[in-house]
């Protein structure tokens, strides 16, 4: 068999938490945030997860089984 390769550009927008969830940043914020009021602001600056079947093909993606 051979060696799965790593996503590279999906390991470069998730992480993998230590209980096994997949983390990652919402997008939006690099900039031109200033006609956003302050609440979507610090709604985009949170974490998020992904849930459900994504999750688990994202962790093959990355190797991280």
């Amino acid at each position: 068999m051979y060696k799965l390769k790593t996503h590279k550009g999906l390991a470069k927008r998730v992480r993998i938490t230590g209980t096994g969830k997949v983390k990652f940043k919402k997008g939006g914020m690099g900039h031109l945030t200033g006609h956003m009021s302050g609440s979507t602001r610090r709604r985009l600056n949170e974490n998020s997860y992904v849930k459900g079947k994504m999750a688990s093909k994202i962790k093959v993606l990355i190797g991280a089984n």
